[in-house]
């Protein structure tokens, strides 16, 4: 056994031995004590992966090797999550077709993910952008449209000229394209939806049943917005219409002293009097300059103009103008609301801007409101005021007595609205799965037949974004006849969003090779949901909730017997570079190649696993993986050297202290592993090394035998294998054992060896503390000097420094003074 690692050599060896003993494959027909594991899938949208998606891989890789030792059969596939905007923009952005662009990438990224040394087998690899795939998200398309959970609709829609396509409202954040963070605009657009608002409230029920983190959790709820109230009924002066407004405070009726339309209502053109057209139609006009987030931010001074229409309000009968103004979203609600500017803050702002009356209907209990003393809105509850019969009531009460009085006189009824609005899935652009309809001016919109997918992408369009559909200019694509009139018909030109592909391949997974069928049902019911589901947080509104409504959706066709997609969910941690967050789109993405040929696929794995809590991340420095080398070498060292291949091992004998430590170890690396929290498992297993060389340097005589050492390597080679799975077997096979390492159970510890008592030991260096210890109860002075010198954390306040002065303080205190 050679001093040097050769890590290059020992890694290529392994991963060879992996692939020709098919040690990752699995029969998921035969296979016991399932567990599906997956990662959210990488995305070929670049030339190469950076040190982000290892972060996400590799520690995922480690969890999944170390379920198979505790007897679990793994499922960790991988595929490519191929079609979508940044694929097509890099293929512009080099002056190549998609196809080769994505198919060059997955080719590139597939060695770099063998490097990983994870456990995917190749056999159910995927691409979203193969026809064998996308021929079923048209399916899972033509479905939800048979059911009425797929249709198309004029509506205004988020505009991103930069990436010349419509934007779901998911993907807009503060104002901007998610992707290429450019403004957003708003356009009126006949685009496809998905009825995601079907499923609400089942979407709302099913969080409290999923181990998923309590913020994206929570985001999912705060997104869906459910809000409890009462919609009311105002008629329109003069042409008999009604109008519904939305509110969750009917307790301020009595206060409403104008109404604000959203400028983009259908009703505003047709309210709108001669006399206020012109002013009206400027305002409407500049709207549209405006996104959301600037419409409805607080900081704003307000805006508005008047139609020269009114309402009638439902109790007084009172005549109250109507106004339009760019706070009022039309996306929200009804986009109509009832001001009431003594009670709502944005509404006296407007009021007291236009000079429009304010009524204080809701008053503090035993106080007065001047509304001409007023220099904000109370919006809080209170006593309710001005408001006839209902005078003297509390807010809640009066709420509810308020509401069933409008439902008596047919003016209004109780009523709960959301924020969550349907999925937006058409986009103006060439790379996706095209929308399976035909358009047809006698029959209207028509299906495709289902016998008749794929819909094939065509290969020969000028992809280049130009505002409009790509395939749109492909005359032989586009002109078809009408399968049911046989009359002259035009497909589609859209492609769908990317994550409709994202949105069900956890189910292809199971059967990518199928193909009378888009996932084997039998399979599918014993597999899943996802037991452990790992990726970024930053999909919380997106794919998890994309994911979570289609599963849903196919639920309640009786296609799947579960609704949840995914079980266990755990977001990894953002890894970013000088404070950014790293990416390819922002141009400062870390390749782990380099580090790779220079230290190892284990190493750069440990190291990033060592960098900080798995679920935080952190900025990208190098500076520690020599660290993580060293102690590398130190394992190996320590078994080339003191291992005898000649000795059974046992634990028999063991110095108690030992054995306590190694226990110790096994009880925390499994806890740790566990939950997640990689670093501190990788200082366990530290800790228990520095052990192991504290032995060797003790007198012979003092030493445990032969054997104990043999069975210490035993336990540290299967603790350390999920962490450096290259290593592992190479260890495995110096002690002497037939690959696969990880076809071995997974080490248990015993209860009765940690039942030694001990203390925590603070470490002080130069009046500071700067680590804690744990040692036996009792251990003698020299010992505990010996342990604490060898802290890794201690040596790193002691580099290049003098020793001035140790002080024991006997079960309490280690303090050092150096210089």
């Amino acid at each position: 056994m050679s001093d040097q690692y050769a890590h290059q050599e020992v890694e290529a060896k392994w991963r060879q031995y992996w692939r020709e003993a098919g040690s990752h494959r699995i029969d998921l027909k035969q296979s016991e004590q399932r567990l599906y594991a997956l990662v959210m899938f990488s995305y070929p949208s670049g030339d190469r992966l950076h040190i982000g998606h290892w972060y996400n891989y590799g520690p995922a890789d480690t969890w999944a090797r170390f379920k198979k030792m505790q007897g679990y059969s793994v499922f960790e596939p991988m595929g490519f999550d191929s079609f979508g905007l940044p694929a097509e923009n890099y293929a512009v952005q080099h002056g190549i077709h998609p196809a080769r662009s994505t198919r060059e990438n997955i080719d590139y990224i597939t060695q770099q993910l063998d490097h990983i040394g994870a456990m995917y087998d190749w056999d159910y690899a995927l691409e979203t952008s193969a026809p064998e795939y996308y021929r079923w998200t048209q399916w899972l398309f033509l479905t939800l449209y048979e059911h009425g959970y797929a249709y198309q609709a004029e509506a205004p829609v988020n505009w991103c000229d930069s990436c010349g396509t419509v934007l779901a409202n998911e993907q807009v954040i503060d104002g901007h394209c998610e992707r290429c963070e450019s403004p957003v605009q708003r356009k009126e657009m006949k685009q496809w939806f998905f009825r995601i608002t079907a499923f609400t409230e089942e979407l709302l029920a099913g969080l409290d049943n999923l181990d998923w983190p309590e913020k994206t959790r929570k985001l999912q709820t705060n997104w869906i917005g459910r809000s409890e109230g009462t919609n009311i009924s105002f008629e329109i002066g003069g042409s008999g219409d009604k109008v519904e407004v939305f509110t969750t405070r009917p307790d301020t009726l009595y206060g409403v002293t104008y109404v604000v339309f959203a400028p983009e209502h259908p009703l505003v053109e047709k309210i709108a009097s001669d006399g206020q057209w012109a002013d009206v139609q400027e305002y409407i006009n500049l709207t549209r300059t405006r996104n959301e987030i600037e419409r409805t931010s607080t900081d704003r001074e307000k805006s508005g103009v008047f139609t020269g229409a009114y309402v009638i309000h439902p109790l007084t009968g009172e005549e109250l103008p109507i106004w339009i103004a760019d706070y009022v979203l039309s996306s929200y609600g009804t986009g109509i609301v009832m001001a009431v500017p003594a009670h709502d803050q944005r509404d006296f702002e407007f009021a007291r801007k236009f000079e429009l009356p304010l009524r204080v209907v809701i008053t503090p209990p035993e106080e007065n409101l001047d509304p001409s003393l007023m220099e904000e809105a109370f919006t809080g509850e209170g006593v309710m005021v001005n408001s006839a019969e209902f005078n003297g009531l509390p807010s809640s009460e009066g709420s509810r007595l308020v509401t069933e009085h409008l439902a008596g006189a047919d003016k209004g009824d109780a009523a709960v609205t959301y924020r969550l609005r349907d999925w937006l899935i058409s986009r103006q652009r060439y790379w996706g799965a095209p929308i399976p309809i035909i358009h047809c001016e006698q029959c209207g919109p028509v299906p495709v037949s289902k016998e008749e997918l794929p819909v094939r992408l065509p290969e020969d369009v000028d992809f280049r974004p130009r505002g409009k559909s790509p395939l749109a200019t492909n005359a032989e694509f586009m002109q078809i006849p009408c399968p049911q009139c046989g009359g002259p018909a035009r497909r589609d030109p859209d492609t769908m969003d990317t994550f409709v592909c994202s949105s069900w391949y956890f189910l292809r997974f199971i059967s990518p090779r199928l193909e009378d069928e888009p996932w084997d049902p039998e399979l599918v019911s014993r597999w899943l949901p996802v037991d452990q589901y790992i990726g970024g947080a930053e999909h919380a509104t997106m794919h998890l909730l994309y994911a979570r409504f289609i599963t849903h959706a196919l639920n309640s066709l009786g296609l799947l017997d579960f609704k949840e997609p995914f079980t266990r969910l755990v977001h990894q941690g953002v890894i970013t570079r000088n404070g950014d967050k790293m990416s390819k789109s922002r141009g400062n993405a870390v390749s782990p190649d380099e580090f790779i040929a220079r230290y190892g696929t284990d190493v750069f794995r440990m190291y990033m696993m060592f960098m900080g809590d798995y679920r935080e991340g952190g900025d990208w420095s190098d500076k520690g993986i020599t660290g993580i080398e060293r102690f590398r070498n130190r394992v190996w060292r320590a078994v080339g050297d003191w291992y005898q291949a000649d000795v059974e091992p046992t634990e028999t004998d063991m110095p108690v202290e030992t054995r306590r430590i190694l226990h110790y170890t096994i009880q925390q690396v499994t806890g740790d592993l566990e939950d997640f929290h990689f670093n501190t498992a990788i200082s366990r297993l530290m800790e228990l090394v520095n052990e192991i060389y504290r032995l060797k340097q003790l007198p012979e005589a003092e030493q445990p035998a032969p054997a104990n050492i043999n069975y210490l390597f035993r336990i540290l080679t299967r603790l350390i294998a999920p962490f450096a799975p290259h290593l592992g077997e190479e260890l495995w096979a110096v002690l002497g054992e037939e690959p696969s390492l990880f076809t071995q159970s997974w080490p248990t510890f015993d209860e009765k060896a940690l039942a030694v008592q001990v203390q925590t030991i603070v470490i002080q260096i130069n009046g500071k503390v700067r680590d804690t210890i744990e040692v036996p109860a009792g251990i003698d002075r020299q010992q505990l000097e010996g342990l604490v010198l060898e802290r890794e954390r201690v040596k790193h306040y002691l580099a290049g420094k003098d020793l001035k002065k140790l002080i024991i303080v006997p079960g309490k205190l280690v303090s050092l003074v150096v210089k």
